[in-house]
């Protein structure tokens, strides 16, 4: 099959079908997986080689880490220095030498042991950071604390490979001199960002040619990624510190928006020849102990993670979601593995063995995210056994139902003027932080009638219904309506359809929490234009 031919097998199989798991509520990144497997050689036979396009594919993971590294000034970069080689080098040896341990308990050689335990050791950088984007999670705790381990997880790949060579009895080649070279390249990448590159993309955004930048965002990442592979090293690795290096460029933005559609394009090709590589015929010969062992490779990495995670400081629901987020194998444990059976550390029959179990736990990991988020996280929800505090007597004639960033300018203006009033919050921990400032207010859920009768409500003027929760926010509306229907509520209402549900209980007093500075802004924005301040107004 030619070029072009594959091109549009590619394309219809990933509109056909990812579409359609996006519809049943599951990742796009488990359509490209089903999207590949089912034109792969072991289902419909459409490809033949799922190995070729990996090669080739792995030009997304690299457009990847190009465009984290965009995001990531070096002064950031700096802050997140203990996190990578902390919680990193913390879990890349704690889980290397566990697979380590469980290689040399069932008999095998020290030497497999280690390249199989460190191997397993990795993370999927593809997937966890399209997962951790698709839902929003990139800047969550254990979002970031993921992305540092994974960069340190790619730093491994140097040495793991070098020492490969070594370990096989072989000569690798290696001296001084190698590492020399790739002192220098680094040194180069550095000098020519400041010196050659953002005097290059300024000559051409100059020219007026909107393709040509396009071109030059390419072939930066391109010839950056083929320079370190010529090195050794890892591809990705040297497009994000080109990444980086250009992060803090007047031409970052620019550059973001010309490789993301690639980045998206390849990144689900990459996805597509993973499933393509996987070998279905071993999978039904032994389906028991593949599908048995990639469940147990994603249990010991999910428990590691979360002691690691707990002795970090971590709340029980961020553990537990660092360690759904990093319990698969990795991409580089495809690199390692290939490369340990070349120099003949590992048979070829046991390398297509970890291929699949990797491949297999990849796959499972949008799935292991929906168990987390749909049951575990719920049931596992850490309570904090506290009780509602006991509301102080009071003949405050204001009570505020909801605390966060809306409750509070209210209460500031109140405060302001002397007005009493009395202040309910449902969330414990937004609860002790905004007592650390001097604010009293009270734990416990306003949506629960025995607490606005110890609040006081019935001899209150006005309710202000400040609760960030659509749901707590109506039930708390209905309740003070039924139970105390001289009270004025003033509701918060977070867009259209939560105020047409407050306005259904019979609430007068609505405001949409971004409708007013909607306005002012479209008034200076017809002021901007010309027109008179009283006319915009």
């Amino acid at each position: 099959m030619d070029s072009l031919h594959q091109i549009a097998l590619f394309l219809g199989a990933a509109l056909l079908v990812v579409p359609l798991f996006k519809r049943f509520g599951l990742a796009a990144v488990i359509g490209y997986l089903a999207a590949g497997i089912a034109i792969g050689p072991d289902a419909l036979g459409f490809v033949s080689d799922g190995r070729s396009v990996l090669h080739i594919a792995e030009y997304g993971v690299v457009m990847l880490l190009f465009l984290i590294g965009l995001e990531l000034e070096p002064s950031r970069l700096w802050v997140l220095r203990k996190s990578v080689f902390g919680l990193g080098s913390l879990q890349m040896l704690s889980t290397g030498a566990l697979f380590t341990g469980f290689g040399i308990f069932f008999g095998y050689s020290l030497t497999l042991s280690l390249i199989v335990g460190f191997g397993l050791a990795m993370s999927s950088t593809a997937f966890v950071l399209q997962l951790l984007s698709e839902k929003n999670q990139l800047t969550s705790q254990h979002g970031r604390q993921a992305f540092a381990i994974l960069l340190f997880q790619d730093l491994a790949v140097i040495p793991l490979l070098a020492i490969i060579p070594l370990l096989s009895g072989k000569d690798g080649g290696q001296d001084w001199t190698d590492l020399l070279r790739i002192i220098l390249a680094f040194a180069l990448l550095i000098v020519s960002s400041r010196t050659l590159i953002r005097p290059a993309f300024r000559f051409i955004a100059n020219s007026g040619t909107p393709e040509l930048f396009t071109g030059a965002a390419l072939f930066i990442v391109f010839g950056i990624a083929l320079l370190m592979e010529s090195l050794g090293l890892s591809m990705a690795l040297g497009a994000f510190l080109a990444g980086v290096l250009l992060a803090d460029s007047e031409y970052r933005h620019e550059l973001e928006a010309s490789i993301q559609p690639f980045k998206s394009l390849l990144l689900g090709l990459f996805f597509m020849a993973v499933g393509m590589t996987a070998d279905l015929d071993l999978l039904a010969t032994d389906t028991f102990g593949i599908v048995s062992a990639a469940i147990g490779l994603m249990l010991m990495k999910f428990a590691v993670l979360l002691l690691i995670g707990r002795l970090s400081g971590n709340s029980l629901n961020t553990s537990m979601s660092l360690g759904v987020t990093l319990a698969q194998g990795g991409e580089f444990a495809f690199v390692l593995f290939t490369t340990a059976a070349g120099s003949g550390v590992i048979e070829t029959a046991m390398m297509e063995r970890l291929v699949l179990i990797v491949t297999l736990s990849m796959a499972l990991t949008p799935l292991a995210f929906l168990l987390l988020e749909r049951w575990l996280a719920p049931r596992l929800k850490p309570q904090d056994g506290r009780d509602f505090d006991t509301i102080d007597a009071h003949d405050n004639p204001v009570i505020i139902a909801g605390f966060g960033r809306f409750g509070q300018i209210v209460a500031r203006v109140l405060r302001m003027h002397h007005i009493g009033f009395t202040a309910l919050e449902a969330d414990v921990r937004q609860v002790d932080f905004v007592r650390r400032f001097g604010n009293k207010v009270y734990y416990g859920n306003p949506a629960h009638p025995e607490l606005l009768r110890a609040a006081g409500v019935g001899k209150a003027k006005i309710f202000v219904l400040a609760m960030d929760d659509v749901k707590d926010s109506v039930h708390t509306a209905e309740c003070v309506r039924r139970n105390y229907p001289d009270v004025a509520i003033y509701a918060r209402a977070r867009d259209r359809a939560h105020a047409y549900q407050l306005m259904d209980i019979g609430v007068k007093v609505i405001n949409r929490e971004t409708y007013l500075s909607s306005l002012d802004l479209a008034e200076k924005v017809l002021q901007g234009l010309g027109i008179s301040a009283d006319e915009a107004r």
